[in-house]
């Protein structure tokens, strides 16, 4: 039943992720988003086994988690960052 719900997590993390990059809420891409979404909820997964604190169900902490990680982490912001400075390097613009 663990693993069920482990992989029914991740599951619900990537339809979610999917979801925020296809409505714009986010604009970091669909494989990165579902990464970080990923990694949201296997935190909380770790956490709700190991210390056995969570927010509800396993789905109710995988939409959440990934919802909060979609909309904390500001790849968009480091991009733009990186791209900012490929003026004074020339050789960074492939």
């Amino acid at each position: 039943m663990v693993l069920f719900s482990f992989f029914g997590s991740l599951m619900i993390a990537g339809v979610v992720a999917f979801l925020m990059e296809k409505w714009d809420w986010t604009h970091n891409g669909i494989l990165p988003s579902v990464f970080i979404a990923w990694g949201a909820v296997l935190v909380l997964f770790f956490v709700r086994s190991l210390f056995g604190l969570s927010l509800g169900s396993p789905g109710l902490d995988a939409v959440i988690g990934s919802v909060a990680a979609l909309i904390l982490i500001p790849t968009e912001y480091a991009a733009k960052r990186r791209n900012k400075d490929t003026r004074d390097r020339p050789w960074r613009n492939r």
